[in-house]
């Protein structure tokens, strides 16, 4: 009964695996200005950017990131084009020698 229960829970956890992948927007689909207005009302999203990519991008002026990680800027396929977003990054320091 023990291994019953156990295969059990495996079964849902793997099914809401796969619901919460399969619930995950996919930028493609969208418009630039809906994506970006998509993390603009939700603060931070994870969103599809390609057959087997995903990130979580975060408003520009938010706390969204965790220190000393900061908001940065990059591509990705919209439906119509190429549209920056912004996702947490830890920052590059350049000091002069």
């Amino acid at each position: 009964m023990r291994y019953l229960s156990i295969a059990f829970v495996a079964g849902v956890v793997a099914c809401a695996a796969s619901a919460a992948h399969a619930a995950r927007q996919d930028t493609r689909g969208m418009t630039c200005a809906q994506a970006q207005a998509l993390v603009r009302s939700r603060h931070a999203a994870v969103l599809t950017t390609g057959p087997n990519t995903y990130d979580r991008f975060v408003r520009q002026f938010g706390n969204e990131c965790d220190w000393p990680e900061v908001p940065v800027s990059m591509p990705v396929p919209t439906r119509d084009g190429q549209c920056r977003l912004y996702r947490c990054e830890e920052p590059v320091l350049n000091f002069p020698n």
